[in-house]
């Protein structure tokens, strides 16, 4: 498995899954060899990391934080420290001969061998009585086997003398000679190894309490990040049904509507269909009455003489006549357009279902992690923190809560905001908004300050374990109910403002509804005028052929 090509963990399963074992490589799974240490401090076998690098850089497995490789091995630094623990636990995994008897130790017996930091051999029980009793071997020091130290760390490997002093400068031991080599200035920063040692081991404490508290923070987060995400997956599921549900009743009611419509519209069919039937077998009986008329005028010119057509031809110019003034159909007395205002009536069988009291917003869902626990302040300009409620307690203002509320985002409020304040417009409204933000971002830096307060106080309280003074409590609650009185008072003021508004966007609305009314009206008379000249043209294109008879009558009875 080494060299090869791994993809970062992505999942906080797989995380899980990982082997988290100090010693053990996550790649190969097998204890380091030769661990190296990335920027983003995660440790991995140097034969694991072998060929990822590429230009000079190289993503962490895990995380994928890019690495700044140098030198022509493109790996990075060897994690001394992890060495020195790596080497530590093999050493203490072998087994342990004693120098004297050669007695061998398993694993189980470590705690009964001893160790010659003088002669560098270790001894077991038995010999450490018997052979290191004697008085030559009164200065040597003994210890136990877990407490041995290594030749590498007692002496310089420069002077090859013993470590006496430890500089704080330049954070390394010194033996003597070390120690005199250095100048005076650097001498001052410069104690003895159990100083230096007691030293280190108190920053170290304090490391380890920062690292805690760090790894407190990121459990905690963890968990909140988790909660998160089931609530994500609790909104997304019940968003996902509720437009299921509503989608379900729009499209019945839809279905309803279309069955009504389309029956509006088979009826209007066969009303206007038989109405034209009617006028049409009236014109078309009418039509060879005119015809045979025609003919006959025609025939009775050029067959009838004077004495005939003075006889005759005033009979028959009464005839003609009456047959004109005759109440003639000639023009539809309704339009061929059918019109069910579909629209308008989808529109208003969705109204019911389109005008529900608002449900719980999204951001309200996803704020909510837990009781007494908020997300996040989604407020312009903010950071996300964590924010303490007390579970049980009604939010102050019963009368701010009790009436309907239009939830929107607070962001959303802010843009469309500044969008209506940038168009410029002096209106009763737009000054509203201008003195709304001004007072709004006063109260909401003033409850800022008191959530930070409070944050820091639970912080102390549950984290650090200090005495928290109760004039600090008593003056945060003083300051709470107090700007619970301000927002009461600024709520009550921007609620009084509403019939005011009310009014003017009543006027407007009735004043665009008027407005679309007219709008649609010249659109419908237009279409009727043209619809109305479409039937002149076919009707003056049916009788074109029977004028051209009249005329040549005519011209014939002009001369007489």
């Amino acid at each position: 498995m080494a060299g090869g090509i791994f993809f970062p963990l992505g999942t906080c399963s797989e995380l899980e899954k990982a082997n988290c074992h100090p010693l053990v490589c996550l790649l190969c799974h097998e204890p380091y060899q030769h661990p190296c240490l990335l920027d983003c401090y995660h440790n991995f076998c140097a034969s694991c990391l072998r060929g990822r690098a590429s230009d000079g850089r190289l993503s962490c497995p895990l995380c994928g934080h890019p690495s700044v490789v140098r030198g022509g091995t493109g790996l990075p630094p060897v994690d001394r420290l992890l060495q020195f623990l790596v080497d530590s636990s093999a050493d203490g995994e072998e087994d342990v001969q004693c120098a004297n008897c050669d007695r061998r130790c398993a694993k189980a017996e470590l705690d009964t061998m001893y160790f010659c930091n003088t002669c560098g051999q270790p001894l077991c029980a038995p010999c450490r009585e018997e052979t290191h009793r004697a008085k030559m071997f009164t200065r040597h020091e003994i210890v136990s086997l877990s407490k041995r130290t290594k030749d590498i760390h007692k002496k310089c490997p420069l002077h090859e003398e013993p470590y006496i002093m430890f500089s704080t400068e330049k954070k390394s031991m010194l033996c003597i000679n070390c120690f005199r080599d250095m100048q005076g200035e650097s001498r001052a920063h410069c104690i003895d190894i159990e100083t230096a040692y007691m030293q280190g081991c108190e920053r170290l404490d304090q490391a380890v309490m920062a690292v805690k508290e760090l790894q407190t923070s990121t459990r905690e987060a963890i968990v909140l990040l988790k909660a998160m995400i089931e609530e994500v997956r609790n909104s997304a599921s019940e968003e996902e049904a509720a437009i299921n549900s509503l989608f379900g009743r729009m499209q019945e009611q839809l279905s309803e509507r279309k069955k009504t419509l389309l029956k509006a519209v088979q009826s209007q069919h066969e009303e206007k269909e038989k109405a034209f039937k009617e006028q049409l077998a009236h014109l078309a009986s009418l039509l060879p009455t005119l015809q045979v008329h025609l003919v006959t005028c025609s025939a009775f010119l050029s067959s009838a003489n004077k004495a005939e057509f003075l006889d005759l031809g005033y009979q028959l110019m009464e005839r003609l006549q009456r047959i004109v003034k005759l109440p003639h159909r000639l023009r539809p007395a309704q339009t061929s357009k059918i019109n069910s205002e579909y629209r308008a009536e989808f529109a208003r069988c969705l109204e019911p279902l389109l005008m529900l009291s608002p449900r719980r917003s999204v951001v309200g869902s996803a704020g909510a992690i837990g009781p007494g626990i908020v997300g996040a302040n989604m407020l312009p300009g903010s950071q996300c923190s964590k924010t303490l409620m007390v579970p049980g307690c009604p939010p102050a203002g019963d009368k701010m809560s009790s009436g309907p509320m239009v939830r929107k985002p607070t962001m959303h409020r802010y843009i469309s905001t500044k969008v209506l304040l940038a168009e410029g417009r002096e209106t009763p409204f737009a000054e509203h908004c201008r003195n709304y933000e001004n007072t709004y971002r006063m109260l909401q830096t003033e409850i800022q300050g008191l959530k930070d307060q409070v944050q820091e106080l639970h912080r102390d309280l549950t984290k650090h374990h200090s005495l928290i003074k109760t004039e600090i409590m008593s003056e945060i609650l003083q300051k709470s109910l107090q700007m619970d009185v301000q927002i009461a008072a600024h709520y009550s003021a921007v609620e009084m403002m509403r019939s005011v508004f009310e009014e003017v966007w009543e006027e407007t609305y009735q004043r665009v509804a008027n407005e679309q009314e007219i709008y649609e009206a010249q659109l419908h008379d237009l279409l009727q005028l043209r619809q109305e000249n479409s039937c002149l043209t076919t009707i003056t294109k049916q009788i074109a052929p029977y004028v051209r008879p009249i005329a040549k009558v005519k011209e014939r009875l002009e001369p007489r």
